[in-house]
Order: structure tokens, then sequence, then C-alpha cells
């Protein structure tokens, strides 16, 4: 359950991302509004997945699926430049995240195996 949080914590971190952007400095209302509430719930999800997740790890993918789906959004929404290096970077990024998840589990059954 612990990476179920992690996942939408770091989803919910590309919402608030985006609606810094949208707030203008916090001088539009809503998108204000709406950042705010999304950097609590982001950081709730967070702090609960970490009572099972090592810190490290944690960190690294909730601020690699923020930083990825905020970069990836960004080109979308607000026409940011997608060249191929900055697409090559970001799929490392991914790669990276998928990574440590693997690597996690990998560590959680060898600590079950031993006595």
């Amino acid at each position: 359950m612990a990476w179920i949080y992690l996942m939408i914590a770091g989803m919910t971190e590309i919402v608030w991302a985006i609606g810094l952007k949208l707030a203008d400095g916090f001088t539009n209302v809503v998108p204000s509004l709406v950042t705010l509430i999304f950097i609590a719930i982001s950081f709730l999800l967070f702090a609960t997945a970490m009572k099972t997740i090592p810190i490290g790890t944690a960190y690294a993918v909730f601020t690699g699926i923020g930083a990825a789906g905020t970069a990836v959004l960004g080109i979308w929404l607000f026409n940011e430049n997608a060249s191929l290096e900055k697409l090559f970077f970001l799929s490392l990024l991914l790669f990276g995240i998928i990574g440590l998840k693997v690597l996690d589990g990998k560590e959680a059954s060898e600590k079950e195996v031993r006595p």
C-alpha cells in the first residue's frame, strides 16, 4: 500500500507544480488554493509512504515522478522545448524510478529470507 501512496503523492506533486505556474505568484486565487490543497495532500501521502519505504528511495521516487510528470506537462501544456536530449534524460529518470522500485522489492524479500 505504501507504494500506491507514494505514486499518488508523486502525481499530486505534478498537480501542485502546475498549480504554482497557473497561480502566477499566488495572484490567482483558485489556482493558488488548488496548489496549497495539493501540497498538503502530496506531503501527507509522502509521509505515510515513508513509514515503510526507506527515505532515500521514497524521496527519489517522489521527486522523480513529480519532476518527470511536470516536465512532460510543461511540454504539452505550455509549449516548452521538447528536445531529443530532454526526452532522453526524462526517460533515464523514469528508468531510475522503476529501478528503485524493483530494488526495494528485492531488498524486502531478502530481509524476509534472513534469519
